[in-house]
């Protein structure tokens, strides 16, 4: 294996690429970057793998979940805010029914970018660049607007920024404390039935804070209370951007990719020969990596090898995305194959992807039982193979969208149209994230 470089990727080959036109242009693009601060620092990238580490042991619970592809126009206070409410909704849901810590990452502040199965996107016979996400080029199908633009890579960034600055006020300025949880059962929730059921889960909290109040316990003054440690994490794919935003850390001499906390390769792009598998193995970061239907036993471990060479915890989670028919077949002898092998990662359950459908009126959704199944599934085959399934991936939003069938609002094909707004893949709206949390709290608690 050779040297690693923060351009050795360069020597690779690679998919899932903008075919850019100005190739000047992206260069500079690409020097600007490489000369503005960091996004997110080292000292939480590992304080992330810690707590990744924890999970590995069955000792924390993994929620990673936002936004299929963010997007530029969608980009406001109202919409992150209410992201981070049902993301902090479903973490209580979690930590109060399986009684354990639950890391936070968020699929934001860098999620921008999709990988595509055509590269090419026709409609009335006219064909043009397939859409790649805003941090390539833009939905608008046309000529223009199709064109892989360098300049959004700037406009990622900056905009990236503004969501971590915000998220973090959030975080850290008392929004997130347990005495503000009544504040974040949003409007069209409360009235649902997991609304009332959080608001149940609500006052109960708020019993064992009055307890502990009344026994002289300062809770105003303990960080576990009124904060909350949250992460970002997103695909890692146009490696221009992310390479330009490597930096080493002074204190342990590491590279760490500095958009985000966490980034993943995903299932198209995880060759071990191939250039999105190089840049990674080479930075310290905690890293994931989708594990789809056509990977084998032998590829699984060779990648577990290049991407965490030393078996160190909390570096790598493998997020599988089967498909609930096919995830009791082609998950257990995987699962067998790391745990033989001694292999420590954090096994995490990514049930959208493999359960994308076309409705009969042609709109791409995913229904909320298939969903519920593979994840339930998933936990089955840990508690039968003796290993931990620690976590989920979710692509969810805050906002009250009709793109996923099914659950207790009983999203059905006819409403689909009412509001569908994502810019790629359909995503859990809050209250069917809270239902699906819920659901998996039980799973939890049953197999303690």
């Amino acid at each position: 294996m050779q040297t690693w470089s923060t351009n050795s990727w360069r020597n690779f080959p690679i998919k899932q690429q903008p075919n850019y036109t100005d190739v000047a242009k992206l260069r500079t693009v690409e020097e600007t970057l490489a000369g503005l601060p960091a996004l997110a620092s080292p000292s939480e990238a590992r304080q992330l793998k810690a707590q990744l580490a924890m999970a590995a042991q069955g000792k924390a619970f993994v929620l990673q979940g936002g936004d299929c592809a963010e997007s530029f126009a969608e980009f406001n206070e109202n919409n992150l805010r209410n992201f981070f409410r049902v993301l902090l909704q479903m973490t209580m849901a979690l930590m109060y029914g399986a009684g354990v810590p639950v890391v936070k990452v968020g699929r934001i502040a860098g999620q921008f970018s999709k990988p595509r199965s055509d590269d090419i996107e026709k409609q009335n016979g006219k064909a043009l660049p397939s859409y790649r996400g805003d941090m390539v080029n833009a939905m608008d199908f046309d000529e223009i607007a199709r064109v892989p633009d360098p300049e959004r890579l700037l406009k990622v960034y900056y905009q990236s920024a503004a969501t971590l600055n915000f998220l973090r006020s959030l975080a850290k300025g008392g929004y997130a404390g347990l005495r503000q949880i009544s504040r974040w059962n949003m409007d069209f929730v409360a009235t649902s039935t997991q609304g009332k059921r959080f608001h149940l889960l609500v006052d109960r909290i708020n019993e064992c804070l009055s307890f502990m109040e009344a026994c002289g316990l300062p809770l105003d003054e303990m960080e576990q209370l009124s904060e909350a440690k949250f992460f970002t994490s997103h695909e890692a794919l146009l490696l221009g951007y992310e390479s330009a935003l490597t930096r080493t850390d002074d204190s342990d001499g590491k590279p760490y990719v500095s958009s985000a906390h966490m980034l993943w390769i995903g299932d198209r792009t995880r060759s071990p020969d191939e250039a999105h598998v190089e840049f990674l193995r080479g930075v310290a970061n905690p890293i994931g990596m989708k594990v789809g239907p056509s990977m084998t036993k032998d590829s699984l471990l060779k990648l577990c090898d290049i991407l965490n060479p030393e078996n160190e915890p909390g570096r790598l989670t493998l997020i599988s995305r089967m498909g609930a028919e096919k995830i009791e077949d082609l998950l257990p002898p995987l699962v067998r194959a790391v745990r033989d092998a001694g292999k420590v990662v954090v096994w995490s359950c990514d049930p959208m992807h493999g359960n994308t459908i076309k409705s009969p009126s042609g709109i791409k959704t995913r229904k909320f039982t298939d969903i519920l199944s593979e994840v339930r599934t998933f936990f089955t085959i840990h508690k039968a193979e003796g290993t931990h399934g620690s976590g989920v991936h979710f692509e969810m939003t805050g906002q009250d969208v009709t793109e996923c069938l099914g659950g207790a609002q009983a999203i059905s094909e006819m409403h689909l149209a009412d509001r569908y707004h994502t810019h790629c893949d359909p995503r859990l709206n809050a209250s069917q994230s809270l239902e699906l949390a819920f659901l998996i709290a039980e799973e939890l608690k049953k197999k303690k």
